[in-house]
């Protein structure tokens, strides 16, 4: 929100290693794969990225685990979602299970309906020198 030089997370960037599940496909069991895959159809199945991202759009459904570095959802997850650097919900996202995440973007209008887990400690609160504390 406040810093507007971050990085988006983009298909682009895994050219040529890009799937789709297009609208009005089925795709009954699990995917592993490298790089990217974008689901605007309805996947049973879990999917597993070992590095790239998965992309759920707001069409997209899935039913199983998800688990890839980098996750964009803006469609419907039923089961647990494990992005360990990036999680963006968008403000059409609806996932049903527990998110466990690096570091998670969530627009106004998501809606979760299970557990939020940080993988990473965040760093604690920034502390002012003492220098300045006892200084009057």
């Amino acid at each position: 929100m406040w810093n507007k030089d971050k990085r988006k997370i983009d298909l682009q960037r895994f050219s040529g290693k890009t799937s789709l599940i297009a609208a009005g496909a089925h795709l009954n069991g699990d995917l592993r794969f490298q790089g990217a895959v974008q689901v605007d159809g309805r996947v049973c199945g879990n999917l597993q990225a070992s590095d790239g991202m998965i992309r759920v759009s707001a069409e997209g459904q899935v039913e199983g685990e998800l688990r890839a570095p980098r996750i964009v959802i803006d469609g419907e997850v039923i089961g647990d979602v494990y992005a360990s650097e990036h999680l963006e919900l968008g403000s059409r996202a609806r996932v049903c299970g527990t998110l466990y995440y690096g570091l998670m973007e969530m627009a106004m209008g998501a809606q979760i309906e299970g557990g939020l887990c940080p993988l990473k400690e965040q760093p604690g609160p920034l502390e002012l020198p003492e220098s300045l504390v006892t200084a009057e």
